[in-house]
């Protein structure tokens, strides 16, 4: 079996992971222990509940598969030789849930024989049901199996579409920001442009203003010009 967990080492999503792991083990390994126990449906049913755990803990295997490459290569030789034990652990209880539900005698009870032919059109028709009853079951599981797959891809595409209008969100605000930047600076510049013409208007009549001075002083000279040579 799996190490305890070594909280020194490895990343906390990882540590949550292996966590949630032995949790699922220990689970599984409380079902396995209790198949050998049951018979007909009740043994299908404890069966189908360790497939589901047996599943979990791929799922988990895998999420620790692409976090352990996070972890510091100093501390990544521990989490290696847990996550190795982990999938030892793993191929074991899939040896052994393989082995109980080829167990025909005890899913199907005491009407189950390797022989289909050795009764008489009872034991035939047996068999039939038997057949047919196995082949739901597989296209049962089947169904599960691509439910499950359907439901992670929902779960996939609402987080991209979360992900998408959060982008989304914050383009708009900082086109928005940028549109106000723009209608500030427009207002800048009116109020420059109207400074400017002010500053314009001012210039001009100094000028006007300047050239009368100018000519009022010309005018005085002559005339005092004028009245010395009189």
């Amino acid at each position: 079996m799996a190490n305890p967990l070594d909280t020194d080492a490895g990343s906390e999503l990882f540590s949550s992971y292996e966590a949630e792991f032995k949790l699922v083990q220990a689970d599984l390994t409380q079902k396995l222990d209790q198949i050998p126990e049951l018979n007909g449906e009740p043994r299908k049913a404890a069966i189908s509940q360790a497939e589901r755990a047996l599943e979990e803990a791929d799922e988990l295997l895998g999420q620790m598969r692409l976090e352990k490459q996070n972890i510091p290569s100093s501390t990544r030789g521990k989490v290696n030789q847990r996550f190795r034990n982990f999938e030892t652990d793993v191929d074991q209880y899939k040896t052994k849930l393989r082995s109980l539900a080829d167990d025909r005698a005890a899913l199907f009870g005491g009407r189950y024989t390797d022989d289909p032919s050795s009764g008489s059109r009872g034991g035939d028709a047996h068999f039939e049901q038997r057949q047919q009853l196995l082949q739901g079951s597989d296209r049962l599981d089947r169904s599960t199996q691509r439910l499950r797959e359907s439901q992670r891809l929902a779960n996939e595409t609402e987080s991209i579409g979360a992900n998408t209008l959060a982008d989304l969100h914050q383009q708009r605000e900082r086109i928005m920001h940028t549109s106000d930047m723009l209608n500030e600076s427009e207002g800048y510049v009116d109020r420059s442009v109207k400074t400017l013409r002010g500053m314009a208007r001012r210039m001009a009549t100094n000028r006007i203003i300047t050239i009368a001075i100018i000519t009022v002083l010309v005018l005085l000279i002559l005339a005092v010009i004028y009245s010395k040579f009189k």
